[in-house]
């Protein structure tokens, strides 16, 4: 049983806003000669402090691309985290929560590079109330901190707060705060997710 009526939604980007446009791990994997799966796998492992903005992205991709002797630039290697774009129907859906009185708000991992991209290049922050990155708090999912500041700074109470992502983890930490908390990927179709808010009594339209 609800503890409370949900007056706000966290939304995560990747796999619930937004959805890659091409293949991105096969194109990474394409920059050395050999052993592609794991040096996508390394930088991916070297991305993890750049979420919380301890290291500049750049750098990082840098000294990937050195070990492994890589021909490829910097700006090459960087491109694939551009392939990505939101799906217009849950960027409406949220615009409609909004509309009726919903707080709606993005919760989302990102090193700032990415995060550029998304709020100043495609204007992501216009369909949010509050946009919380993780590079931006210095905290990252599934930290339970991250989700203790963002309560702090909306100054609500966990419980009057829905949590959407596609990541088990993140949603078992944000629901051990006390969030409402649920798991839910594109994949499933915007349907899925319409009948998800309407779960919570969100005035989502048919």
């Amino acid at each position: 049983m609800m503890m409370r009526a949900v007056t706000a939604v966290l939304f995560d980007a990747d796999g619930v806003v937004q959805r890659p446009t091409s293949d991105w791990w096969s194109s990474l994997s394409s920059l050395v000669p050999a052993d592609g799966d794991a040096f996508v796998a390394d930088l991916m492992a070297a991305e993890k402090p750049c979420l919380v903005g301890k290291v500049d992205f750049r750098d990082a991709l840098a000294d990937v691309l050195r070990r492994w002797h890589s021909p490829a630039s910097v700006d090459e290697a960087l491109e694939p985290w551009s392939w990505f774009a939101a799906e217009p129907e849950v960027v409406s859906l949220i615009g409609s929560l909004r509309s009726a009185g919903v707080g709606c708000h993005l919760a989302t991992n990102q090193q700032s590079y990415r995060r550029t991209i998304m709020q100043d290049e495609r204007g992501y922050g216009a369909w949010f109330d509050r946009t919380f990155y993780s590079c931006d708090l210095g905290l990252a999912k599934p930290d339970p901190a991250y989700f203790r500041a963002i309560l702090g700074s909306l100054d609500l109470p966990a419980s009057s707060v829905l949590f959407i992502d596609d990541n088990v983890a993140n949603v078992d930490a944000a629901a051990s705060v006390g969030l409402q908390a649920e798991l839910y990927d594109l994949s499933a179709g915007v349907p899925a997710l319409a009948s998800l808010l309407r779960r919570y009594d969100l005035p989502v339209p048919a």
